[in-house]
């Protein structure tokens, strides 16, 4: 069976012997209507537990659009024109309104890369601008402790839209909804503070009730009050194939539910051998990023198998912190110990790395330099195919496989 898996911005073909494959995890069959810019204009047309933006907004209003960076997959290129054509009809000026792009602990964008994200019709337009974290305000802080501090032309604005994907998030449940908040326009210490209670067992992927990130991120979203979102659903090749609009969790929670008919795939045996790929750019783009796509893989694995990981990771590790503790301990066990000792944003992914690897061997493709990929306790390989024949002779040539070619967006229930 040849199977394509994103890597970079190319396709690898591979061919796994039929006989040992357990499944290939793609997306279900969910009926799709509209698409793409269409099916954004028709759910702000239908917003869910709110009055449309045309309702919503008066001229004269200062007004922020809140949407991710470039390490994320969101067409914000598709999805924030129809928006401005709702505001300007409902009176609102260009003058007034402002794209703020969520960096959360990311780096600073190029102008180019604004413009490529959002489009020439909207650089052309408005003002778009990166957040700050040395440009924002204590509201206050949350019932759990965490600090909310947000970027002060957000707190400044009259009407917050926030804009994002939703997709599964290793411990925050989901992406998408408030989470443009907190962590997006916020501080390294607030976002510290949220993702700590990572390792509670309740922050897990597709998990919302419950979920201590998930609920502080809410709440955090009271100090600063979330207008309207519009978030969408992806399929594989990253198009838009549903839009949820309107109030900032009642709409979010059904865009979720719509995830779940989507990209939640039972299995009934997990396999010695799972080959996973995040989806290509931009979700390879480091190992910061395609870190999700392994997390999704070890629900597939029986302890003490392989996982191989093909990622590009073309830009190395993607934060210094990251970086550091990875390279930093001796053993990647000591990173489990010491995250839950002193918490450290960045720490976390590295901690997230390290119980995979109590799980199962990880066999990383990647374009990172091969010694480089043994000091940060992974096991490196030129090309798939080599990797998948180092397994096969680890584990014998009997070995099941599952296959992730969209580990980034599809989550394993194990049944």
């Amino acid at each position: 069976m040849n199977i394509l898996f994103g890597y970079g911005h190319e396709k690898l073909n591979i061919k796994l012997p039929e006989e040992q494959i357990i499944s290939v995890l793609k997306p279900n069959d969910v009926p799709i209507d509209l698409t793409g810019f269409e099916e954004v204009k028709r759910s702000l047309c239908a917003p869910i537990g709110s009055k449309r933006l045309y309702n919503i907004v008066k001229p004269s209003q200062k007004l922020v659009i809140i949407t991710s960076d470039i390490t994320r997959p969101v067409p914000s290129y598709e999805i924030i024109p129809p928006i401005l054509k709702e505001l300007n009809a409902a009176g609102v000026k260009d003058n007034d309104i402002q794209v703020v792009f969520a960096l959360g602990s990311h780096r600073e964008h190029t102008e180019d890369e604004k413009r490529k994200l959002v489009g020439d019709f909207v650089y052309n337009r408005v003002s778009c601008i990166d957040s700050n974290s040395d440009d924002c305000l204590r509201l206050g802080t949350t019932s759990r402790g965490t600090p909310v501090d947000i970027f002060r032309p957000v707190i400044e604005a009259d009407i917050r839209i926030c804009v994002g994907n939703i997709e599964y998030h290793y411990f925050a449940g989901y992406s998408g909804g408030a989470k443009a908040i907190m962590p997006g326009v916020s501080t390294r210490d607030a976002i510290q503070a949220n993702h700590s209670r990572m390792v509670q067992k309740e922050a897990a992927a597709g998990r919302l009730s419950g979920n201590p990130v998930r609920e502080d991120i809410d709440e955090a979203a009271k100090f600063c009050s979330v207008d309207f979102i519009v978030n969408v659903v992806l399929n594989e090749k990253k198009d838009i194939i549903k839009c949820f609009s309107g109030h900032y969790l009642k709409a979010h929670h059904e865009g979720c539910a719509f995830l779940d008919k989507l990209y939640k795939i039972p299995i009934h045996k997990k396999a010695d051998i799972v080959i996973v790929s995040p989806g290509g750019y931009p979700k390879d783009i480091n190992m910061y990023q395609a870190q999700k796509a392994l997390d999704n893989a070890q629900h597939a694995v029986r302890d003490g198998g392989v996982i191989i990981w093909i990622a590009s990771c073309k830009s190395g590790l993607g934060d210094s912190v990251f970086e550091k503790w990875m390279l930093e301990h001796k053993k990647s066990s000591d990173m489990i110990e010491n995250i839950s000792q002193n918490f450290q944003l960045g720490g976390h992914k590295a901690a997230a790395i390290a119980m995979v690897l109590e799980k199962a061997r990880v066999f990383l493709v990647s374009d990172i330099e091969a010694e480089f990929v043994k000091k940060v306790h992974l096991e490196p390989f030129n090309d798939a195919e080599s990797a998948i024949k180092a397994a096969f002779d680890e584990i014998g040539f009997n070995a099941s496989i599952i296959a992730m070619p969209f580990g980034g967006s599809t989550l394993p229930v194990f049944e």
